[in-house]
């Protein structure tokens, strides 16, 4: 039992500190809390009040522990199914009144407070009075399990993230669902041994899913800092670099302007076609070095309001002469105005739609759309190109790398620029592919983080017409 302490309690610190503003986020760590503090009951049971005794500990320790141990399983036993019932409304928001919303975490709270008021308190053998609290546990736990697995994944970059909650947070909530409410109440008591197993399995997936695909948006802050820190190396490097360099290329600037004008002077036209390409080498070198570098400098956002579906389509119409024979669909929830930065997000959208159209080799299905969730607005980019396998999607959004080779003016930093302009704005850029069936990009806008605001677009249009 001490090791599913420890891993429900740190399980619980993690999904607190990967999102501290996110509702879902805070009930779904009370679920791991309360399972941490029924393991902790456990533990003070069947180990450290023991071993209290039997080191001739006082009395007053021992009953402060004792009292501890109370409180820890009625934690357990209270907040488990609350706290899940809870993490599944957020999970899956119920559409209620605003008023009703906001009371519910009160109105749940009801059945817990009547039966600590008028039902036997703690004892070690019957913790809680099981007839009774079945009644209302089991129901919590099981509308809680129906509302995770009814929720409707509206995009294929978060199906991945909702099994996996399902197949973590669902098979152990359930069993120990039976194992601490249902068999009690027919007095088949202290089954929560059995728990163990259950969840050091559901552990082991957590652990598994937080390190390969990412759990309640985990994985991404632990590749945010990785790529954070890559930039930052990257920013100072070219920043030294062009420095260096400039001063240098300066030189070779002036001095070949003189010999160029010396060749002019004496009719040297051998010397002078060996001037013109070393100052076109100069040029070239600095106008390279001046591109990666303005691609990797910290950015500062000009925010306004904008209107992010004409945005996209003034971004698409850029791209429309080098389709050739490759076909655009566009589907844009038209609307929505946000607070963003238009130059930065138009110029990493345009990176991502120039990679596609390049991976596409001029034939297939390039789609752009623009969709919504109750928290985000999500624009979309997918071809139906070449696709990527997982080593090389594990590389794509660090600088410098790329795909295509026998090309002097591509250096790998469209992605991690799109990457650097969404984490600017509080946003997310995630990307999905299937060798040979093509890849989706998204770039995730949090409503709350751009302000996004939506307007009726018929009264608009009415509104216009009339002015």
């Amino acid at each position: 039992m001490l090791f599913v302490l420890i891993a429900l309690w740190a399980i619980a610190a993690i999904i607190w500190l990967s999102d501290r503003r996110a509702s879902v986020n805070h009930w779904l760590g009370a679920v791991a809390f309360s399972g941490g503090a029924g393991a902790l009951a456990a533990v003070l049971d069947l180990q450290w009040l023991p071993a209290a005794a039997e080191a001739g500990m006082n009395q007053v320790a021992q009953q402060l522990l004792y009292r501890l141990q109370a409180f820890s399983s009625l934690t357990s036993y209270y907040g488990l199914p609350y706290s899940f019932a809870l993490f599944a409304i957020a999970y899956k928001p119920v559409r209620l009144p605003k008023r009703l919303q906001q009371l519910m975490p009160f109105l749940l709270l009801i059945p817990i407070v009547l039966c600590v008021l008028f039902t036997p308190f703690y004892n070690t053998m019957y913790p809680i009075s099981f007839k009774i609290v079945v009644w209302w546990a089991v129901p919590y736990i099981m509308y809680g399990a129906i509302q995770v697995l009814l929720k409707r994944q509206l995009h294929a970059s978060f199906s991945r993230t909702h099994w996996i909650i399902c197949s973590t947070v669902l098979p152990p909530v359930m069993f120990c669902m039976v194992m601490n409410y249902v068999f009690p109440s027919f007095g088949m008591l202290r089954m929560w041994v059995y728990n163990t197993w259950i969840i050091g399995l559901a552990v082991t997936v957590f652990v598994i899913a937080l390190f390969t695909y990412g759990f309640m948006g985990v994985r991404v802050k632990i590749d945010r800092r990785r790529y954070d820190s890559t930039l930052r190396a990257v920013t100072s490097g070219t920043a030294i670099l062009n420095h260096a360099i400039k001063n240098d290329a300066g030189k070779m600037r002036l001095f070949s302007e003189k010999m160029k004008a010396y060749a002019i002077e004496t009719d040297q036209q051998e010397l002078l076609a060996d001037v013109e390409t070393v100052l076109n080498a100069s040029r070239h070198m600095q106008e390279m070095l001046q591109r990666v570098h303005r691609r990797t400098e910290d950015l500062v956002l000009r925010v306004e309001v904008t209107d992010i579906a004409a945005l996209i389509e003034k971004t698409m119409k850029g791209y429309a002469q080098s389709l050739g024979n490759i076909e655009l669909q566009s589907v844009l929830n038209e609307g929505w105005s946000c607070r963003i930065d238009p130059a930065q997000i138009s110029e990493a959208l345009g990176n991502i739609i120039a990679n596609a159209l390049e991976a596409m080799q001029d034939k297939g299905v390039l789609s752009i759309l623009l969709s919504e969730t109750k928290r985000e607005l999500i624009i979309e980019v997918r071809d139906t190109g070449l696709g990527m396998d997982k080593s090389e999607i594990t590389k794509v959004m660090e600088p410098f790398y790329t795909t295509k080779s026998g090309s002097d003016t591509n250096f790998g930093l469209g992605l991690p620029y799109a990457y650097h302009v969404m984490r600017k704005h509080k946003g997310m850029l995630g990307l999905r592919s299937v060798p040979g069936a093509g890849t989706s990009v998204y770039m995730t806008f949090p409503k709350r983080n751009v302000q996004a605001t939506k307007i009726d677009v018929h009264v608009s249009q009415r509104r216009e017409a009339n002015g």
